[in-house]
């Protein structure tokens, strides 16, 4: 039991911003950390030491993020009510609102591990060396692949 404390203590943290980066909620990222280590701590005789704790805990995470897809966002049905929602009418926020449902079309499009790994840089603010260190590849991987990643939405959203 303390060795899961100790585990928790120290990649919780990580854990819930890979999660974070992934699904950009703060309270399912949370929900989900938890549910990871819950896994963790059921599993924990499968894990080899062939990679970082950190490393197979972001498996975890990220198999518990692709069973939520399957389970929630896939099947996600909207309330009709006769009420019209009210939108800001200014021309600049429209403008802004344009330019950045571009550029997260454009994300979408990225091919894997690209998107991730933006996703990952974007939103869940992790270092190339620690993308790298999630991702089984090497810093300098994380570098160049989100440098060309960059290039791919500057090209398409001209």
């Amino acid at each position: 039991m303390d060795d899961i404390k100790k585990a928790y203590t120290e990649h919780a943290r990580d854990v819930y911003r890979y999660l974070l980066s992934l699904s950009r909620d703060e309270d399912l990222a949370e929900e989900l950390t938890q549910e990871t280590f819950f896994r963790a701590m059921r599993t924990i005789r499968s894990y080899d030491g062939s990679c970082k704790l950190s490393v197979w805990l972001c498996q975890i995470a990220k198999h518990l993020w692709y069973q939520w897809l399957d389970k929630h966002a896939r099947h996600e049905q909207v309330e009709l009510t006769d009420e019209i929602p009210a939108r800001g009418s200014t021309e600049g926020s429209a403008l802004l609102r344009m330019e950045k449902t571009a550029l997260y079309s454009a994300i979408h499009r990225l091919p894997e591990p690209m998107r991730e790994l933006v996703h990952m840089r974007l939103t869940g603010e992790f270092t190339f060396a620690e993308i790298g260190e999630i991702m089984g590849r090497s810093e300098n991987w994380a570098r160049t692949t989100f440098y060309r990643a960059k290039l791919k939405i500057i090209d398409e959203m001209r």
